[in-house]
């Protein structure tokens, strides 16, 4: 998988760096990452999941049994961990690059003269 990665995978690789998360939880935990923005079904979420282990970048952590369901919970592999790493360093060099022009921008005029 190459950068820069889409939000949502991005989101649902930074959730998992923190702990192992089952896919409900991640569900709530991409919701608050993204301030109420993305919301991700639960179809949506486990398609995610199923290429992200394609790719080796989350695996299955374990299975626990609870009310009689199986509830998955995934982790971050190393590859993954790696891989958000370089993603954040990315984005982290863009928004100073951003940040650096705006900061070096004159300030505008308003129109009619008025100052």
């Amino acid at each position: 998988m190459k950068t820069p990665l889409q939000e949502p995978t991005f989101l649902i690789l930074t959730a998992l760096a923190k702990e192992p998360m089952h896919g409900y939880g991640l569900i709530l935990e991409v919701t608050e990452l993204s301030q109420g923005r993305l919301s991700l079904r639960p179809g949506t979420l486990y398609g995610a999941l199923d290429r992200l282990a394609d790719d080796n970048l989350v695996t299955l952590d374990r299975i626990e049994i609870v009310d009689g369901r199986a509830r998955k919970y995934y982790r971050l592999t190393e590859e993954g961990s790696t891989l958000l790493r370089a993603e954040t360093e990315r984005m982290r060099r863009a928004v100073e690059a951003a940040t650096s022009r705006l900061n070096a921008r004159p300030a505008l005029r308003l129109a009619g003269g008025a100052a």
